[in-house]
């Protein structure tokens, strides 16, 4: 018999004080032909699960409203892994992850039903996964609970806008809801070159090219020097993870492209030193100078538990807007002024975390001890969760 269809009533891991999650393994007659780890993929459907760990030596683990829990089923071996995993793999991916240990790619259960973002890995010699779960529908800004002036960030005609933040911190699906709102009102052409796509997009009053690498273009080489080419309006280029790629989006924002990136930053005004880390120091003031010219806003943000009914994680964001006073700050170099221009800000539609978390909590979307806890500096919040505002230090 397969690892699933022994598992019913099996307390798997060997974590007592992690929770434990009884599944009904019993699979609908229509899956059953199936590959056999798409009934664990079902089972993370089915629990509205954000995503699925598997691990050699451990249960199936899912995380549920930011918590791990294990499955009630016995620990995976190696062979468990490789019966599952391996036959995902084109011959492709297979020789990425023998030859880096490490493999990215989309996977799709059902007929489009639903989307997974996979990160296949080796970890001490084992494999491991970790399966994101995208949403099929691409939710709306008031849905996800994004401040309002998220809306003003999609009507720039070019320049570049970037979103930071920690991997699953929901980047993706902000930056898709933005995307959607361009699609539903401009007749533009957007593309994206994504690795690997995660939300599938409908042509609206837009029309939208998605190109995922490996499979629809050689690299990101290749598709960052024909994107100029394809005539679009809105570029996605998927993670700013070097040089090439931010050069790519720099090129693409001063010739007349709205341009939206990703980078891992925990803030709005970290960014800006996150990307000048990718390069030399011989080069980082003509860097500044570009950012000054051609960015038009940093999105950060952050996931928290919500105890909003019917979700279990809701946003929260740091907006920096580049006016002329963030522009100044940038070219000077004068970085720790940010979180001060971004208060002063305001009213120009900036905001940031404490604000943000501030109004999850009059909203009544999030507990404020998960504010409290999650804020750079709580002390500032409490205050503003009274209602006494901090006025900003001068940074002129």
């Amino acid at each position: 018999m397969s690892f699933i269809e022994t598992v019913n009533g099996v307390n798997g891991g060997n974590g007592a004080d992690v929770p434990i999650i009884a599944l009904d393994a019993r699979i609908p007659a229509d899956v059953k032909k199936e590959p056999e780890v798409n009934k664990l993929f079902r089972m993370t459907m089915k629990h509205q699960a954000s995503d699925l760990h598997l691990k050699v030596g451990q249960a199936p683990m899912m995380r549920l409203k930011g918590d791990i829990r294990r499955m009630e089923m016995r620990a995976l071996t190696q062979a468990d892994m490789e019966r599952l995993l391996l036959p995902l793999l084109d011959s492709k991916h297979r020789k990425i992850l023998d030859e880096e240990g490490g493999v990215d790619f989309s996977y799709v259960v059902g007929n489009d039903e639903q989307r997974f973002r996979v990160s296949l890995f080796k970890q001490r010699g084992s494999l491991s996964l970790v399966a994101r779960r995208v949403n099929n529908e691409i939710p709306n800004f008031a849905d996800l609970g994004l401040p309002p002036s998220i809306e003003k960030l999609c009507n720039y005609p070019d320049g570049m806008i970037i979103l930071a933040g920690v991997t699953g911190s929901g980047k993706s699906t902000t930056i898709a809801s933005m995307l959607d709102y361009i699609a539903e009102r401009e007749y533009l052409h957007i593309l994206t070159i994504e690795d690997p796509i995660e939300f599938v997009f409908t042509d609206k009053k837009a029309y939208i090219n998605q190109r995922e690498i490996g499979l629809d273009t050689r690299d990101w080489s290749k598709a960052l020097k024909d994107a100029v080419r394809q005539d679009p309006d809105v570029i996605l280029i998927g993670e700013l993870r070097d040089i090439e790629t931010f050069e790519a989006a720099i090129y693409a924002a001063e010739t007349g492209h709205l341009v939206f990136g990703t980078i891992h930053a925990s803030t709005a005004g970290s960014s800006i030193n996150r990307i000048l880390d990718l390069f030399p120091a011989l080069k980082h003031s003509a860097i500044r100078q570009g950012l000054a010219n051609n960015l038009r806003a940093v999105v950060a943000q952050k996931l928290v538990k919500s105890i909003k009914p019917g979700k279990s994680r809701v946003p929260t964001n740091e907006i920096m807007i580049v006016n002329p006073m963030i522009r100044e700050l940038i070219s000077r170099a004068e970085d720790k002024k940010l979180p001060d221009a971004i208060r002063i800000g305001y009213l120009e539609g900036m905001v940031d975390f404490n604000e943000n978390l501030r109004q999850l909590v009059e909203r009544g979307d999030i507990e404020r001890s998960v504010a409290l806890e999650v804020s750079s500096n709580p002390d500032q919040l409490k205050m503003a969760l009274k209602g006494i505002k901090v006025s900003a230090p001068g940074i002129l």
